[in-house]
This record gives structure tokens, C-alpha cells and sequence, in this order.
């Protein structure tokens, strides 16, 4: 499910306050970069609030923010709809005894880690992170939360690149996104 939805004025906003960086980090990419949407109070709080609506009262007990920009949006949310909020991190960021899943890029491998015991058997747990694109990060995170035993509700993302492909990745998993780009 989408919220590309022209009759909410949110998404104008939204979309207009994300800045299309060509070429970065290399030549061929063009970079989502959301750190001008957080420079507009109004804009990054309506996509904020959009998420809140969509998930309160739906039973969610973990938002399990995608490292590093799903840090920025999952606290949030988490805190509004009260549920716990658990970082996934990149390698060697946790302390104590850590989970992990390592996924395929592109590019070569890499893997996210998150606290043992963080998250319990049969909790309910939302995704978020910034972008989707090829979906392997967030298809990591699902595997990541279901071996602890959690069921994955939902994945939600500000931005996706449908072209890429990534929803379909999430074996079925619900994607809610605010804005996509082609």
C-alpha cells in the first residue's frame, strides 16, 4: 500500500522538501537525500504524522529502525504509537551478545545486528527506514526480527524507487510508502 495520494496536501510537501542529489555517491546514482526534508519542520513532521495515523492502534509493540536514517524517523513514531523502539545496526555498533543478518548488495555483502532479547517472541513489529530500493536491507531486517520471533505487520519507508524492484522482495510483507520516484 501507497500513500501516493494526490488528495492529501502532505505529500506535495513531503516530496518537494527531499533534495535529488545526481551522481552521489556515484556517477549513475541519483541520491534521495532526506536531510533537507528534515530542515522543514512542517514537512518532516506531516510525514511523521502520516506513519502515526497509519499505525496507531494496530497493535504494534517494536519499530525496528533501519541504521542509519530509519534512526530518524523510527523514535518518533515508536514513542507516539508507544511502542519500543530497536536500532539495527551495522557491525561492531552494539555492545553485548547481538543477532545478525548479512544480505547481499549489489556491491558485495554487509549485515545488521540487533541486542539479543530486544525483541521477544510474539511481539508485533513495524520496519522503518528511509528508502527502499532494492529491498535487501529490509528484507534482512524481516529475517533479522522473525528469527527472534517476532511477526513482521509492516514495512514502511518515506521513499521508493519502484523501478528497482525491492517490493517485491519482502515476500508479501505490506510496504507503506509516502512518496516514490521513477
Amino acid at each position: 500500500m501507497s500513500a501516493v495520494r494526490d488528495e492529501d496536501p502532505r505529500i506535495h510537501g513531503i516530496r518537494t522538501n527531499i533534495r535529488v542529489v545526481p551522481d552521489f555517491p556515484k556517477p549513475g546514482i541519483m541520491f534521495q537525500d532526506i536531510t533537507t526534508l528534515l530542515l522543514q519542520p512542517k514537512a518532516f513532521k506531516d510525514a511523521i504524522d502520516m506513519f502515526v495515523e497509519r499505525y496507531k492502534g494496530k497493535n504494534i509493540t517494536v519499530v525496528a529502525g533501519i541504521e542509519a536514517r530509519g534512526f530518524l524517523f523510527g523514535p518518533p513514531i515508536a514513542l507516539a504509537i508507544g511502542a519500543k523502539f530497536v536500532p539495527l545496526r551495522k557491525p561492531k555498533k552494539l555492545p553485548g551478545e547481538v543477532m545478525f543478518e548479512e544480505y547481499v548488495l549489489e556491491y558485495g555483502k554487509d549485515c545488521l545486528q540487533m541486542h539479543v532479547g530486544a525483541v521477544e517472541a510474539g511481539e508485533r513489529a513495524l520496519v522503518v527506514d528511509d528508502l527502499i530500493a532494492t529491498g535487501g536491507t529490509v528484507c534482512a531486517a524481516i529475517n533479522l526480527l522473525e528469527r527472534a520471533g517476532a511477526e513482521v505487520v509492516e514495512c514502511a519507508c518515506v521513499i521508493e524507487l519502484p523501478d528497482l524492484k525491492g517490493r517485491e522482495r519482502l515476500r508479501g510483507k505490506p510496504l507503506y510508502i509516502l512518496v516514490e520516484y521513477r
